[in-house]
C-alpha cells in the first residue's frame, strides 16, 4: 500500500513509521538531556548556596550523625561522656512513668514522663499547644488529646507557659530554653552575676553544659524522682551500676545521675534520616524538584539562613518577631506578667533583649501544628505568611522592637509552596520512633500511664 506525499515522492507506510520513530526518539533524548542538564545546574546552584551559608564554607557542614550509631560524632559534655550504657538507661528513664512519684495528687502518681511533653511522633514536642505532665490525662493519637485531670486545680498542673522546644539535634545547642538561660558558656559567658536569680540558674555554676544543666532542674520541676528503692523495685539498679560505676553508691540512684543519663539520650536524637540529610550525603534524588526549589529559596531569596544557619538549621541568636505569647490564646497557667514573655530579657533584664527569643531548629516542624513560643500559628503556611509580612501581631511588641533581620520578603504563591515543601518534607525525619524503647522495665504504659492514656495507647 502506498500514499503520495509532497513533491510526488512515493514512500511506504513502514518507512514513515520508522522515520517517525527515529524523530520521536531523538526528540525524547534531546529533552531528556535538557532536563538532566537543568537538574544538574539546579543541584550545583543549591550546593553553592549551601556552602555559602555554611560557617565552614562546605555544604557537608549541615550533615548530622545518626544518633543510634557512632556516639563519638555527637557533641557532648566533657563532664557527661556519652556511653552506650548511659544512653540506654536514659532512653528508658525518658519514657518511664514509674518514677513519676512526686505528683501533686495520688491520681497523678506514676502517670507521666519526660515524653509526655516531648513525643517522638510529634517531633519531640507536645501534640497539643502546651505539654501537660503531672495533672494531665489522655493522649489521643499524637498527644493532641492531653487534657487536665479533673482532680487538679489549674495552678497544680505541671504545664509550661511557653511551648516546649523540640529535642531534635539539641546536641548542637549551647544554651537551652527560649531565652538561653541554661549553660554557663556560649552566649552566657559573662552573665555569672545573673545566676543567683533563682535556684535553677544557680545550676550554671556546676560547670555542666546546657542540656545537662537544664535537666538537673527539669527532672525536679517535672516531679520525677529516682531513688534506690524505686530502682530496685522496677529493675533499674543494674543499669545504673553499669552506666555510673564511678559514682558513689550513695548517689548513684538519684535525680542527679538520672538527669545525666536522660541528657545523654537526648543528645543522640538527630534528624539523620531526613531527605535533606540524604541529599547532603550524596543522593541527588532524595529531594523532589519542588523541594529543591524550596531549598534554593531557603538558602537564597527567602533569606531564611540569615538566622537559621547552624548545623541544626537554628542558631544561638535571639530575635524579636512580635508573635503572640501563650497567655494570649486559650491555655493553662499562662499570664501576662510571666517573665518568659520577655524573651532573652527575662533572663538578662536588659532592655535591648526585650521580646527576643532563641532561633529554634527546623526539623520535623510539620509533626505538630503549633508554632512559635506562644503556639500562635497553626500551620507552616501561617508561619511563612507571617515571616514574609514581617509585622508584629503582639500589641506588647511595637514594630520598632522587631529584629533588624526581620524584613518583608516578596514570594509568589508557587515560591511559598516550594518553600513549605522543603521544610515539611525534606526536613522531616520519617522515623523518629527509632528513638523509642520497645518496652519499659516497669512494664508500665508510656509516655503516659493514666487510665485514659492506657485506652488511647492500647496498653494492657
Amino acid at each position: 500500500m502506498y500514499i503520495w506525499l509532497n513533491y510526488n515522492e512515493l514512500v511506504s507506510i513502514p518507512m514513515i513509521r520508522i522515520l517517525i520513530f527515529i524523530f520521536v526518539v531523538g526528540l525524547f533524548q534531546s529533552c531528556s538531556k535538557d532536563i538532566t542538564f537543568e537538574n544538574d545546574q539546579k543541584d550545583k546552584e543549591l550546593k553553592r548556596l549551601l556552602s555559602s551559608a555554611s560557617p565552614t564554607g562546605n555544604y557537608d557542614y549541615y550533615i548530622v550523625p545518626e544518633g543510634t550509631e557512632e556516639l563519638s560524632d555527637i557533641p557532648q559534655d566533657p563532664l557527661n561522656e556519652l556511653t552506650k550504657d548511659k544512653v540506654e538507661l536514659g532512653k528508658l528513664l525518658f519514657y518511664e512513668t514509674a518514677f513519676a512519684t512526686d505528683a501533686i495528687r495520688s491520681s497523678g502518681m506514676g502517670t507521666y514522663s519526660c515524653a509526655s511533653c516531648h513525643i517522638p511522633e510529634a517531633g519531640f514536642r507536645p501534640g497539643a499547644p502546651q505539654g501537660v505532665a503531672d495533672g494531665g490525662t489522655g493522649f489521643g493519637i499524637n498527644g493532641e488529646n492531653r487534657i487536665r485531670n479533673g482532680e487538679y486545680k489549674e495552678d497544680q498542673l505541671d504545664v509550661q507557659s511557653a511551648r516546649p522546644l523540640a529535642l531534635i539535634n539539641v546536641a548542637y545547642v549551647t544554651n537551652t530554653f527560649w531565652n538561653g538561660q541554661f549553660g554557663g558558656t556560649g552566649v552566657n559567658t559573662g552573665t555569672e552575676h545573673l545566676w543567683e536569680q533563682d535556684e535553677a540558674l544557680e545550676r550554671n555554676h556546676l560547670g555542666y553544659a546546657a542540656i545537662e544543666t537544664q535537666n538537673f532542674e527539669g527532672i525536679k520541676t517535672h516531679r520525677i524522682n529516682v531513688t534506690k528503692p524505686l530502682a530496685d523495685r522496677y529493675g533499674y539498679t543494674e543499669m545504673f551500676d553499669t552506666a555510673f560505676p564511678e559514682v558513689d553508691e550513695a548517689e548513684r540512684y538519684s535525680q542527679f545521675t538520672a538527669s545525666l543519663a536522660i541528657s545523654a539520650y537526648i543528645r543522640t536524637i538527630t534528624s539523620a534520616q531526613a531527605p535533606f540529610q540524604n541529599y547532603l550525603r550524596g543522593d541527588d534524588q532524595a529531594m523532589s524538584e519542588k523541594e529543591k526549589k524550596g531549598a534554593l529559596l531557603f538558602f537564597g531569596k527567602a533569606r531564611c539562613t540569615n538566622c537559621h544557619y547552624e548545623k541544626n538549621l537554628g542558631s544561638m541568636e535571639f530575635h524579636a518577631l512580635g508573635v503572640k505569647d501563650m497567655y494570649q490564646r486559650a491555655s493553662f497557667n499562662a499570664f501576662e506578667t510571666d517573665r518568659r514573655n520577655l524573651g532573652r530579657a527575662g533572663f538578662t533584664g536588659e532592655d535591648d533583649d526585650l521580646y527576643k527569643f532563641r532561633v529554634p531548629q527546623l526539623y520535623n516542624l510539620v509533626d505538630a501544628p503549633f508554632y512559635f513560643h506562644g503556639a500562635s500559628k497553626l500551620s507552616l503556611s501561617e508561619v511563612i505568611d507571617y515571616k514574609v509580612a514581617a509585622r508584629s501581631e503582639n500589641p506588647n511588641v511595637p514594630d520598632s522592637r522587631l529584629s533588624e533581620k526581620f524584613n518583608p520578603v516578596d514570594l509568589t504563591k508557587e515560591e511559598k509552596e516550594a518553600l513549605i515543601s522543603f521544610i515539611s518534607v525534606s526536613l522531616r525525619d520519617p522515623d523518629l520512633v527509632r528513638y523509642k524503647p520497645d518496652r519499659l522495665l516497669s512494664g508500665f504504659c508510656f509516655p503516659n500511664n493514666d487510665y485514659q492514656s492506657k485506652i488511647d495507647l492500647g496498653c494492657n
